[in-house]
């Protein structure tokens, strides 16, 4: 049988999940038969250009009161009960052994059971080989559920939030880690992370970086670009804007020339605006708001340098290794990150970047005012960085590993299918 891969997700598309739109489409251009199912619809006013080029169609995975018309509903006025019953006696149509398979799901929220019932029905009907979600929340529990009812393995692929954030509970990871078919990470930090906090329950997971298409990143000597720095990302508390917005002050106070762009929307926007406005930076400092993926590369190809002081949040959150980071870098603007996670992994202080402290605007304006001044250093950095991008994160060798798992047919624990 041909292979025939479910992409399970929260949400699709999403503008800040550009891994997720770069890998189907790897997989795609390698002749796989890619379906996408939605939990929700997306929730974003802006989309990246590429998700334009993905052929997969997306099924929403709708909730009970928004379910499909089923012969089985006979009240004359449905109900979310009514309509989570009949989509239960749905999949029970081809799923000959589903009633008995149904007490696996004890625990489970009952939205979580009707999702991954109707994704079992659908996966039964199309013919979907493997299962196969980004991020250890929502989506994989209704992936983890649709692969014990259809008996079609899953693997998902953790990437921060979903590992690190307060919320995320113990006992709900490790069951899907020992029911994963295998399990993904994006850095070799996350790796031994969940395999000190797991232990057993984590052996199969692997990592595997986040590709990049580097045909659409070609490599720019950062040579003779203008005093620019630019920032790109979620307007939100992990991204370290505001330590960001500081640094920019302290490089204005040493009578820098500069401009400094930030690119993203996010619930930090009006207090980062207010900061701007209260250092006086209104005329070296823009938030420029959301931008289509292609113009973002063309305004991170202009920068003389790349600014990302990522920091661990209250909450915990933090990025695991940030897609926009590896493209800049691919496109040859110098990064100057912090020790987060997994971002030591491709920004080695003074090999292919600078490292700074988390929260150090101090730290941050020297890292950024050395990289304005010094051509030669951002050439350096630069250079060695494309290499590193190239040897570790091309998406066709990346995926085509990820592949190989999905052929793997055996459940950690369950029988072979």
């Amino acid at each position: 049988m041909s292979m025939r891969v479910a992409y399970v997700l929260k949400r699709y598309p999403r503008y800040s999940e550009t891994f997720v739109v770069n890998e189907i489409l790897a997989h795609e251009a390698a002749g796989i038969d890619i379906k996408i199912f939605a939990l929700r619809p997306p929730s974003d006013t802006h989309f990246q250009n590429i998700i334009s080029q993905v052929r997969a169609p997306v099924t929403y995975i709708r909730k009970p009161l928004q379910g499909r018309v089923s012969d089985s509903l006979n009240s004359l006025a449905p109900t979310a009960a009514s309509y989570f019953w009949a989509e239960l006696q749905e999949a029970s149509q081809v799923i000959p052994d589903f009633w008995s398979k149904l007490a696996f799901a004890q625990g489970e929220k009952a939205s979580t059971v009707y999702q991954a019932a109707w994704l079992a029905r659908e996966v039964k009907l199309k013919g979907i080989t493997h299962l196969h979600a980004h991020f250890g929340t929502v989506a994989t529990s209704v992936a983890r559920l649709a692969s014990h009812f259809t008996g079609v393995p899953y693997t998902f692929t953790a990437h921060a939030k979903d590992i690190f954030h307060e919320s995320v509970e113990f006992a709900d990871m490790e069951r899907k880690l020992k029911d994963a078919a295998s399990i993904v990470t994006v850095s070799d930090y996350n790796l031994k992370y969940l395999e000190k906090i797991y232990n057993l329950a984590a052996n199969q997971v692997q990592r595997i970086y986040n590709g990049l298409d580097l045909r659409q990143l070609q490599y720019s000597s950062p040579a003779e670009r203008p005093p620019l720095i630019i920032s790109v990302g979620r307007l939100i508390e992990k991204k370290g804007l505001s330590t960001l917005i500081d640094a920019c002050a302290i490089l204005k106070q040493k009578n820098y020339e500069f401009q400094c762009q930030i690119v993203g929307t996010g619930a930090l926007e009006s207090t980062l605006r207010q900061q701007i406005q209260d250092l006086g930076l209104q005329s070296c400092v823009q938030i420029v708001g959301a931008r289509p993926q292609n113009e973002v590369f063309q305004l991170v190809q202009q920068a003389a340098v790349f600014a990302a002081p990522y920091v661990i949040g209250k909450d915990g959150n933090r990025d695991g290794l940030p897609t926009v980071l590896l493209e800049a870098m691919a496109l040859g603007t110098p990064c100057v990150s912090t020790g987060v996670t997994g971002i030591p992994e491709v920004v080695r202080d003074g090999e292919t970047g600078l490292i700074v402290g988390q929260y150090d605007a101090e730290e941050l304006a020297n890292a950024l005012g050395q990289l304005l001044k010094d051509p030669a250093l951002r050439v350096r950095l630069s250079t060695q960085a494309r290499e590193l991008i190239e040897s570790e994160f091309d998406i066709c060798r990346n995926t085509a590993v990820l592949r190989e798992l999905f052929f793997t047919q055996r459940r950690g624990g369950a029988e072979e299918v």
